[in-house]
């Protein structure tokens, strides 16, 4: 019996049908996983309109070789420099410009119907314990519509369990 379905059976789930997740694609780093000045850590890419997981494999190698050529035009080739965690670390300031860069990769790609974006914004970098608010000096209230679907660590880790009040954000993602 293969470990996925010996998973499935201890779960009380079916052991004929399978549905993999879709892989989330880091592909640009940030925050403390980069030199560079990107506020956020990390974008990633979900193929979510792949028809199999192998496709969806097909889609994020395609996007990061696109994503390289992209970064190569616009910066320079001493800008595809590389984060902690894999994905490309150009010197930018900002997360629109990141998340700009980034669409035009996906759009060369051919692959724009069936991407969407994640980000993992480890809010510990930018939270003020003493004011007991977070400095969203990055955020762009009039950024373009970005087809953002998840939003990982949005949250001060030694906040966690914490209830939190999200009001007035007005994000536009």
């Amino acid at each position: 019996m293969r470990l996925y379905q010996r998973v499935a059976e201890l779960a009380g789930k079916p052991t004929d049908k399978f549905v993999l997740p879709v892989p989330a694609f880091n592909v640009i780093n940030g925050g403390s996983h980069a030199g560079n000045g990107l506020p956020v850590q990390e974008f990633m890419i979900l193929p979510v309109g792949a028809g199999s997981f192998r496709e969806a494999l097909q889609i994020g190698a395609e996007v990061y070789h696109h994503l390289k050529k992209v970064i190569q035009e616009k910066y320079g080739q001493d800008a595809t420099n590389v984060g902690d965690e894999g994905g490309f670390a150009p010197n930018v300031l900002e997360s629109d410009e990141a998340l700009q860069v980034l669409m035009t990769a996906i759009e060369k790609s051919g692959h724009a119907a069936k991407v969407k974006l994640g980000t993992d914004v480890a809010a510990s970098e930018f939270y003020d314990a003493k004011e007991k608010k977070y400095d969203l000096y990055w955020k762009d209230k009039e950024k373009k519509g970005y087809p953002m679907v998840s939003i990982e660590d949005p949250f001060d880790q030694a906040r966690g369990g914490v209830g939190f009040r999200v009001s007035g954000v007005g994000f536009r993602v």
